[in-house]
């Protein structure tokens, strides 16, 4: 597949570009053809061409800094001299720590890059969509949006927020020919795990629970998917008209989901609360 098969055009804007899912969407993209802006804000050092003609530019943007997205959208927009046709939102961070014990800034922050980050971008790139009459804007969710998962609160909210941002953010560009699709994966293996920082506080009552609950969720990521099958479905969405606005990844996921619809929240809840934290004497369902 060319770049030229999208209906969106062949220019991509990907943040968190550098590495796990966005750098895999990067490779995929530019295998196909694509000029891709793979952006962060440690980018690679040097412009990378593959067989065929795509290529992989590296773009310096933080998405907590209006002034960062602005030029770094600008530098594309010039270099390309047009719009960018489709924007990847793959940057994202994590914090760990029992929710009464997170830091308020700690709980900005997450937000500002997992939330507020993909405003700002937005804000930059989908005028000039508007102004060419296309464009598809793809944001990375995640599993966590609909699974809340203990001592990962505010990463999950932030998730979750996107969610209901997207659909909203569809409806309003529909007329404009922008598509808006969610994409969101569970465990993937990538330097996400790595990354993930840690509030919890040894002298909480929360302190060794949280630690198991974050051991099993870094077992689970470090044996999860490649962040090429993401990846995958990102293209994918790119050769769509009307691409679906929810990819959940993986058919595991999927039959999940389809479950937490049919059955109790509590239920739900309570087979998480099994997975990630160990019962204790008094505990009830």
């Amino acid at each position: 597949m060319g770049g030229s098969a999208s209906p969106y055009g062949n220019v991509v804007l990907i943040t968190g570009g550098n590495s796990g899912i966005g750098r895999a969407t990067a490779e995929a993209f530019a295998a196909r053809g694509f000029t891709v802006y793979a952006a962060s804000r440690t980018p690679r050092p040097a412009v990378e061409t593959f067989p065929g003609g795509g290529s992989i530019h590296p773009l310096v943007m933080d998405v907590t800094s209006d002034d960062s997205v602005v030029q770094a959208v600008a530098t594309a927009v010039v270099a390309e001299a047009g719009p960018i046709g489709i924007l990847v939102h793959s940057a994202g961070i994590g914090i760990s720590g029992a929710a009464v014990d997170m830091p308020i800034e700690a709980a900005h922050e997450q937000l500002e890059t997992n939330y507020f980050g993909v405003l700002r971008v937005n804000s930059a790139v989908i005028p000039g969509m508007m102004r060419a009459g296309r464009g598809l804007v793809v944001i990375v969710s995640s599993v966590a949006a609909f699974f809340p998962i203990p001592f990962q609160s505010h990463y999950a909210s932030s998730k979750a927020a996107l969610e209901v941002y997207g659909r909203s953010l569809a409806m309003e560009v529909a007329s404009h020919g922008i598509r808006v699709a969610l994409v969101q994966p569970g465990d993937t293996k990538t330097e996400f795990t790595a990354h993930r920082r840690s509030a919890n506080v040894p002298s909480s009552p929360f302190y060794e629970v949280c630690e198991t609950s974050v051991a099993k969720m870094k077992h689970d990521e470090e044996t999860g998917r490649s962040p090429a099958v993401a990846a995958r479905r990102i293209v994918a969405l790119a050769t769509s008209a009307r691409p679906p606005s929810r990819n959940v990844v993986g058919a595991d996921y999927q039959a999940l989901l389809l479950a937490s619809r049919l059955l109790p929240v509590r239920l739900i809840d309570r087979v998480l609360r099994g997975m990630y934290m160990k019962p204790r004497a008094g505990d009830v369902g």
